[in-house]
């Protein structure tokens, strides 16, 4: 094993490590409060956690594996099942982040409707939906022996190795990829930039209100109009910035595998096999980003974190101090005897 591929081993042990941790918070997060779960997103949030954790679990190992021995690290049964896997999770994934994006679209453009609009029956559909736009093609691809193990990627994926096929599994791959990962991206684009449009035109409203207030304070002292001013420019930075980084992680994470799979179709162009490792680490890399990108940044998640964090610690200074009242009660008895 060369360096490159001890530095992709190492990339994806800590994707492994990362994904774990972050997603399993998560997941704690939801079982600790109520209030998250009681809104219709916590079904998204609780989707795309499993099948992050499912991804991290048994598809990141095989693809370890496969990196470290430069063969199929499984039998074919479960290297076919794994490929499976690796489909559904995948499409699964950018779904939940399109559902996601609605769910905020919905939130911003229509606040007084949105609990009537959004109720947790209609999330509860909006994943069922997901779940079975993501079996169809993992289903197709098992019924015509497209699934297996992929040398290029070093992972158990779509693959079809029979040249008369070639065709046919071109077209099912370029159908995948557009209704999945194309798909989702229209979605994303359309509804966080309708979002972000609603955005700004309450940043206007406030900041217009924020300027004829500052004309009547005039004896307001210049450092409190300076932060003013300055809480004014972070307002309107604020919403880019979320927007940016919803779309941005998606494209970072997703879009160079999807890529260079279209571009394996064309037998002219030449990929390099760490080219193709990396694509795929890529795309695991999403899987860890999730949780701080939907989740753990959020306030709700953030208080809930801190409540489960005090109530190991306050546990522990129980059993501590208990501890030392037994020590105590100890060393009197002798003493009082």
């Amino acid at each position: 094993m060369n360096s490159w591929d001890a530095g992709l081993a190492g990339l994806l042990v800590g994707t492994m490590g990362v994904s774990l941790l972050s997603n399993a918070l998560v997941l704690l997060c939801l079982l600790h409060s109520a209030d998250i779960r009681r809104q219709a997103p916590a079904l998204f949030t609780l989707n795309l956690t499993c099948g992050n954790l499912l991804c991290t679990v048994l598809n990141m190992p095989l693809t370890l594996a496969g990196v470290v021995a430069q063969r199929q690290p499984a039998g074919d049964r479960l290297c076919r099942l794994a490929a499976f896997l690796d489909t559904f999770l995948a499409t699964n994934s950018m779904l939940s982040m399109a559902a996601l994006s609605i769910d905020r679209w919905v939130a911003v453009v229509f606040p007084l409707s949105y609990r009537a609009k959004m109720r947790l029956r209609d999330a509860a559909l909006m994943v069922a939906y997901t779940w079975l736009h993501a079996l169809a093609f993992p289903a197709a691809a098992l019924a015509l022996s497209w699934l297996g193990f992929h040398q290029l990627y070093a992972s158990c994926t779509l693959c079809s190795r029979r040249p008369d096929e070639r065709l046919r599994f071109a077209v099912f791959t370029g159908a995948f990829h557009a209704l999945s990962f194309l798909l989702s991206f229209v979605v994303l684009c359309c509804t966080y930039l309708k979002v972000l449009k609603v955005a700004r035109f309450h940043c206007k409203r406030i900041d217009v209100i924020t300027m004829q207030t500052l004309v009547l304070l005039v004896d307001i002292h210049p450092s409190v109009r300076e932060r003013c001013l300055e809480e004014q420019k972070r307002r309107r930075q604020r919403a880019t910035k979320k927007i940016s980084t919803f779309i941005g992680t998606f494209l970072v994470c997703f879009a160079p595998y999807v890529i260079t799979r279209l571009v394996e179709l064309s037998s002219s162009v030449p990929i390099g096999s760490h080219w193709g490792v990396l694509s795929k680490c890529l795309a695991y890399s999403k899987a860890a980003s999730d949780p701080f990108v939907y989740s753990l940044l959020r306030h709700q998640y953030r208080k809930s974190c801190k409540e489960i964090l005090n109530r190991i610690l306050h546990r522990r200074s129980l059993r501590s101090s208990g501890l030392m009242g037994d020590s105590h009660s100890q060393n009197i008895l002798p003493v009082s005897e």
